[in-house]
């Protein structure tokens, strides 16, 4: 794994989104049970949910939805947790928009059918990660050999061997064309090789014809072999809307072997690549199932080796995905070149709302471009993140620009640039008017002294919902870590610790020679400055 991505992975101070409490649960299913009880064309086709129906299938709808998030949360923890509260919060819409399909349910001989919501998933991933044999695959998969409505399997988390593989063949074949869901992921680890691949043959074998709109085989580092393993599977996958395929190992021909092997992605919303070696020459596989995927809305291709060529090659790619929402580009090797082509893609894409282009060795050059192209078209943007780029002052006047044009702006990461003093205060006045939204800032390591932490936190406080400003790893001084905390004094916690702040770095850099009335005149002379917006 690179230190960058052990950064992004570990980074210790980030708001705690994941878990929910107990309150907000208990709120999501009161939201619920409102919507589901509220006259709509729904309710008009299919028929209106009384209140205590209604009642029961949202706190089912929330007991799957909140079980599915934090699996995710459990296998890919993402530091603050907003990856599982969004799958949280799509889950929940997505049942309880089957069960507003469903309508009332009926009775027969006094008693309700068995919910409908709860028969959907069938999930034996919970519990410890564990080795299953035949026995204990006859056992966990018994509930599959009744009757039953299930159209979503969860097997991860159990490593199957070839017995149990075996146990399970005639099983999901009973019930193939109901699903809709599969999730295989981490479903053969510390098998042997020949094991893992025949394992995965046998599950290809039996799967091949469903109609499947989303499947998850991350985490099994397949490699081009494994990819192919499942080649009978994928070739018959022609509504996919979902495909992940995580910590896979996928090379430049793995990547070329999937792009072989899926026939239709027109209708491809969802594609996760996160934590490959797929390379340059990879990378220009996957842009070829980027080009046949304009249903595009969330791509993430992050820490997988990409340099350059490969960089310019996806960039050109999504300028084919004009409903991108969400882009993650994290940890690779892009540089400038790559940088400037993906702003010419940015301009296609209409409700962009995340964006995350950290450690991509951008630089001035590339991140004002970046900046410059999501300031005239992505004006509802929520998440910018573009830290460890070698960003400095000069640059942060074009991103000033694009943060002050976005204003419903909730996260802002920066960190791990040359910002210093100037830049910080240039981003400051950009977030002064408006971004009622923010709760989150994080300039850390910036080589910012007193000055431009006083003028950020002064800022960021005036923000209703803000929770989280972290300015760690900067070159404050000891009184002016006390002047933050003094203007912080009546919200502690929404201030970052200093742990690795470096009072005396100042020093050590060749224009720190500043007294406090130098820092003073800067400051004043910036406060003036106009953020222009035009281009």
């Amino acid at each position: 794994m690179d230190s960058t991505t052990e950064t992004l992975q570990h980074r210790p101070f980030s708001i705690k989104l994941w878990p929910p409490s107990r309150s907000t649960r208990l709120m999501l299913v009161e939201r619920m049970t409102k919507n589901l009880t509220t006259p709509s064309i729904f309710s008009r086709k299919y028929g209106l949910l009384s209140k205590e129906e209604a009642s029961e299938d949202a706190k089912q709808i929330e007991d799957i939805a909140f079980a599915t998030a934090n699996q995710h949360f459990e296998k890919e923890p993402d530091g603050d947790g907003s990856s599982p509260v969004q799958i949280y919060a799509k889950e929940s819409s997505k049942l309880m928009l089957e069960v507003l399909k469903r309508g009332p349910r009926l009775k027969e001989d006094g008693s309700e059918k068995a919910n409908a919501i709860a028969q959907t998933v069938f999930d034996i991933s919970r519990g410890p990660r564990a080795f299953i044999d035949a026995d204990e695959a006859a056992e966990l998969l018994k509930p599959l050999t009744g009757p039953n409505s299930y159209t979503k399997i969860c097997f991860s988390n159990r490593s199957f061997g070839l017995d149990a593989a075996r146990i399970a063949e005639p099983i999901l074949l009973s019930i193939k064309d109901q699903l809709r869901d599969v999730d295989l992921s981490d479903f053969i680890a510390g098998r042997p090789e020949a094991e893992a691949l025949e394992v995965m043959t046998i599950f290809s074998s039996v799967l091949e014809g469903c109609d499947l709109r989303y499947l998850n085989l991350s985490n099994n580092a397949m490699g081009e072999k494994g990819v192919r393993a499942f080649g009978s599977l994928l070739r018959s996958q022609n509504n996919l809307e979902e495909l992940y395929l995580m910590n896979d190992g996928i090379s430049e021909e793995a990547a070329k072997a999937v792009s072989e092997l899926i026939p239709s992605t027109e209708k491809l919303r969802v594609l996760h690549f996160h934590n490959n070696m797929t390379g340059d020459d990879g990378a220009v596989a996957i842009s070829d199932i980027v080009k046949r995927s304009p249903a595009l809305e969330d791509f993430r291709c992050s820490s997988t080796r990409v340099g350059s060529d490969g960089g310019v090659a996806l960039a050109e790619a999504l300028g084919t995905c004009k409903l991108m929402k969400k882009l993650d580009l994290r940890d690779n090797m892009f540089g400038v070149e790559a940088g400037v082509a993906l702003s010419k893609s940015i301009s296609a894409f209409v409700d962009l709302s995340e964006i995350y282009l950290s450690y991509l060795n951008l630089e001035d050059d590339g991140a004002e471009a970046l900046a410059d192209a999501l300031k005239e078209s992505a004006p509802s943007l929520e998440v910018l993140e573009m830290a460890g780029n070698d960003i400095t002052a000069k640059g942060a006047a074009s991103l000033a620009a694009c943060i002050a044009s976005t204003q419903f702006l909730t996260k802002l990461n920066l960190s791990e640039n040359e910002l210093k003093d100037e830049g910080a205060i240039l981003i400051s006045k950009a977030l002064e008017e408006g971004h009622g939204q923010l709760n989150e800032v994080d300039l850390s390591t910036n080589s910012i002294r007193r000055s431009g932490a006083r003028v950020l936190a002064q800022t960021v406080l005036q923000k209703p919902g803000f929770k989280l400003l972290n300015i760690n790893g900067n070159f404050i001084s000891d009184e002016g870590i006390d002047e933050v905390k003094n203007i912080f004094k009546n919200s502690p916690d929404m201030l970052g610790p200093f742990d690795e702040n470096d009072p005396e770095g100042e020093e050590l850099e060749e224009d720190a020679e500043e007294d406090d009335a130098d820092h003073d005149e800067l400051e004043s002379k910036l406060k003036g400055l106009e953020i222009k917006q035009d281009s």
